[in-house]
């Protein structure tokens, strides 16, 4: 049995008003906006809804996971909002980081430790993350432009820059 499975996932391709939405959401100037507010407003959305509504998801119809890491650092326990890709019968996370120049904390978090959980609609499942190797990203990267416009944007803006994480989780930690 698949995480799909497990989480009772579902996704349903945007509408085109939230595909205009993403197209906003991906240029340069909006990555930059959405990377230092975006989770400030999920998380508490998340937990007043009990994991049924984040705002990507009302306002561009994507499928955003509660990912909860182990601090590489620290030990501690971080959840954030990540965009989830269906990846046969699991779900994919890539570390875009809205095409900043840095990768975001919870792809360093799955490298150390690949053990984690993930929450969808109030379901949560313990998961193993598995670093996507390079000759498979371009599978990733075409799932992800279909649930996501600006990943494609964001994948031509870090060709060069830098390293993009990407982990398959299955479940089972």
């Amino acid at each position: 049995m698949g995480l799909q499975v497990a989480l009772g996932f579902r996704w349903t391709p945007p509408n085109p008003v939230q595909r205009s939405l993403q197209r906003a959401a991906s240029t340069r100037a909006g990555g930059w906006v959405f990377q230092r507010t975006l989770y400030r407003v999920d998380r508490p959305l998340y937990r007043w809804s009990r994991g049924r509504l984040t705002l990507p998801g009302l306002a561009t119809g994507l499928p955003v996971i509660m990912l909860s890491t182990t601090g590489a650092k620290s030990g501690l326990v971080r959840s954030m909002p990540v965009a989830a890709i269906p990846l046969g019968d699991d779900l994919a996370v890539v570390g875009t980081n809205f095409a900043q120049p840095r990768p975001p904390g919870w792809a360093f978090n799955l490298a150390k430790n690949p053990r984690a959980a993930v929450t969808w609609r109030g379901t949560t499942v313990s998961v193993t993350a598995t670093p996507i190797p390079d000759a498979d990203m371009p599978l990733v990267w075409e799932s992800a432009g279909r649930v996501y416009a600006g990943f494609p944007k964001y994948r031509e803006r870090l060709e060069g820059a830098r390293e993009v994480l990407a982990f398959v989780l299955t479940p089972g930690a």
